[in-house]
């Protein structure tokens, strides 16, 4: 399998663009990836508390493999008949995006979001199988790394399938924190 990537090297940008570069990536992907909702949490009836003293906001991101809009209460309104009370609290008392595109597949989509980056330019286009020499590229910036200069401290929980060698786990690109599998191909023998 060959991966296409662009052309550049570990110092090519100064961490202020980069960090631009990411953060555009992501907000657009934010807008167009297959997933549930963006929260921000802690949250009042007044609106959204800060997370210190700092002014930022708590992040949260749920990401749900294989449903569609209507498998969520706050975006079907009582139409097919789900009821997700939880969600819908959050997505009331935070955000709820109602534009978004799937990717290829899983692995191509959670690379997209964690990266802010296309599938061809992080090379991961198929779901990723144990063992396989492909995943996140130490060159790719996370958006955990991102946030941790803004102090933020991240975790991912669930499925990853992003690479099961070290050199790809999530705690190698930023996360303080995982809690899960990295494959859902062998979810049960876990």
């Amino acid at each position: 399998m060959k991966y296409l990537r662009a052309n550049r090297s570990k110092g090519s940008h100064d961490n202020a663009q980069m960090g631009k570069r990411l953060f555009n990536g992501v907000m657009a992907i934010l807008l167009t990836i297959t997933f549930t909702l963006v929260g921000f949490l802690p949250v009042t009836n007044q609106g959204i508390a800060l997370a210190d003293t700092e002014g930022q906001p708590n992040i949260l991101v749920i990401m749900g493999d294989d449903i569609g809009w209507t498998n969520v209460s706050a975006y079907e309104k009582g139409i097919v008949g789900y009821d997700t009370p939880n969600i819908d609290r959050i997505a009331n008392e935070g955000m709820l995006f109602t534009d978004y595109y799937a990717e290829q597949s899983c692995t191509a989509g959670r690379a997209a979001f964690i990266t802010g980056q296309s599938g061809l330019r992080t090379g991961l286009l198929k779901v990723g199988f144990p063992g396989a020499p492909f995943g996140i590229q130490d060159e790719d910036p996370t958006l955990a790394e991102m946030l941790k200069p803004l102090g933020y401290t991240s975790g991912q929980f669930g499925k990853n399938h992003l690479g099961d060698l070290n050199r790809f786990l999530p705690t190698v690109h930023g996360f303080d924190e995982f809690l899960g599998n990295l494959y859902h191909l062998n979810a049960e023998e876990e």
